[in-house]
């Protein structure tokens, strides 16, 4: 399907790779948050660095329909942005040092570019999926095929 010959899953994606690196370095920064933050900060800026990964896979699973694909990586764009925010915000509480808050937004601009470049040519992604049937096709019965299930009724 993919006109690209190396990229075979998502995983093969490099702004999956990048996005996938920078929730794991933002789970291993978060580990240093108060206590207090638990059920604020630190679950908003796991879930949606996280979340950027997933709808990059989910869209991935939806380049069969060129709209679906384009939509889920508007997603996975907003939750970069959305992580953008919460970095500010853990820098602004002095959770983070400004190099760290720099380091952190550098790569979601770039996971940002990334996905900016994959809309623009989202033809180069989606297309036709491989018409290969995973299981055998369904069995189509005529009405005739069916006449011994009617019961009659005489109303």
């Amino acid at each position: 399907m993919s006109r690209l010959p190396y990229v075979r899953t998502f995983r093969d994606l490099i702004v999956y790779q990048k996005a996938r690196a920078l929730a794991n370095r933002i789970f291993e920064i978060s580990k240093t948050f108060p206590r207090e933050e638990r059920y604020a900060l630190t679950d908003q800026i796991r879930r949606s660095s996280r979340a950027i990964g997933a709808q990059i896979a989910e869209a991935w699973a939806k380049r069969r329909y060129e709209k679906h694909f384009i939509s889920k990586l508007t997603d996975a764009d907003g939750e970069q942005q959305e992580t953008q925010h919460w970095v500010e915000m853990a820098w602004d509480a002095g959770y983070i040092d400004k190099k760290v808050r720099d380091e952190l937004i550098d790569d979601c601009l770039e996971i940002g570019r990334l996905l900016s470049g994959m809309i623009a040519k989202s033809n180069r992604f989606c297309g036709v999926l491989d018409q290969t049937l995973r299981e055998p096709g369904p069995i189509y019965h005529t009405s005739s095929d069916l006449d011994e299930f009617f019961i009659p009724t005489d109303y």
